[in-house]
């Protein structure tokens, strides 16, 4: 018999191990791991696109003035514990003296004093913080729900869309500023209540406007073949439908902001909002309207008072100029047709 000879399983294994040893091991790829060189032609679209928008922007006269305003207005709101300290931990009381209004620059008043003697200037500079609160505040949120119930309403159509547009005419069939007026009427007088009441008349437009536009783009071609390839649901509404029909809402948010204030002031203005001698441009217009035409007297010389209401109100046009012209402006940028 010839003998059968056993495989060397020895030198096997080591050649195996000098060849694992001596290659290098490559790292298992990452699903985080991005290309540079990939991400920046997926982003080169986005930037050109953000170029030319700022180079719109640059030559929209209008839009730079109102831009022009709204960064004045910021600027002062975020300098405000410098430029006017406050007297007490509620940053809204205005600091007074219990006298008649003096005129500006009479002891150290720059912009002179108001009813009660209110300091004018603080009232200006702590009213700018307030009414970008009060207009952020009312517009962020009414666009929140505006845009939820719009979107829900004009993707899925049928009994839910008949249900919420309901309710949305509910709400618009109604005056906005009585609605509002009476909203505030039931609650305590504040801030809060006034933002509340605010909000709640201030979504069922952004409702509409978003449900107008979602209507338009779910019959479009990519929207049928998301839905062809098995995207679900709220991926099509909240990923490719939402994100195209915001251009409108962001344009007619941002002109908001400047009515949101103007509202404000007036519910203030016939006291439905802040009480009195609060840093609130609205409530300062209501208390200095006894003292606008009449005669003060400050060391022999005689004055009118109109500074206790030109002021406050010239705060306000500037604050609801610069949000208007910056809208406009920005509609004309992110509007397709006026682009052209």
């Amino acid at each position: 018999m010839t003998d059968v000879q056993e495989p060397d399983t020895t030198s096997a294994i080591n050649n195996i191990s000098n060849t694992s040893s001596s290659t290098p091991r490559v790292p298992p790829k990452s699903r985080f791991n991005i290309d540079s060189n990939v991400l920046m032609k997926e982003l080169e679209p986005r930037v050109r696109e953000l170029r030319n928008s700022l180079g719109l922007l640059r030559e929209n006269i209008t839009a730079l003035v109102g831009l022009g305003f709204v960064i004045f207005i910021i600027i002062i709101a975020l300098l405000a514990p410098v430029i006017c300290p406050p007297t007490s931990a509620d940053t809204m009381y205005i600091p007074r003296d219990f006298k008649q209004p003096k005129p500006p620059g009479a002891d150290g008043h720059i912009l002179g004093t108001g009813n009660w003697g209110t300091d004018m200037l603080y009232g200006i500079v702590w009213g700018a913080r307030t009414s970008i609160i009060i207009s952020l505040f009312v517009v962020i949120t009414g666009v929140l729900i505006g845009l939820f119930v719009g979107s829900i309403a004009g993707y899925y159509g049928g009994r839910i869309d008949n249900l919420m547009m309901r309710i949305t005419d509910v709400f618009l069939s109604l005056p906005a500023l009585i609605l509002a007026m009476a909203i505030a009427s039931i609650l305590e007088r504040s801030l809060e209540n006034m933002m509340l009441a605010l909000i709640i008349v201030w979504w069922p437009s952004y409702a509409r406007l978003i449900r107008a536009q979602v209507l338009s783009i779910k019959e479009s071609t990519y929207v049928e073949a998301a839905r062809a390839i098995g995207v679900k649901t709220d991926r099509i509404l909240f990923k490719h439908i939402v994100p195209n029909a915001i251009s409108p809402l962001i344009v007619a948010a941002t002109m908001d902001i400047g009515a949101v204030v103007l509202v404000a002031a007036g519910l203030s203005y016939i006291g439905f909002g802040v009480s009195t001698g609060s840093a609130e441009w609205g409530r300062m217009v209501s208390d200095g309207q006894s003292w606008f035409l009449s005669t003060v007297y400050w060391e022999g010389k005689a004055y009118t008072a109109s500074w206790v209401v030109i002021f406050p109100g010239l705060a306000i046009l500037m604050f609801t100029m610069g949000f208007s012209l910056l809208g406009d402006g920005l509609r004309d940028i992110l509007d397709p047709r006026l682009r052209r």
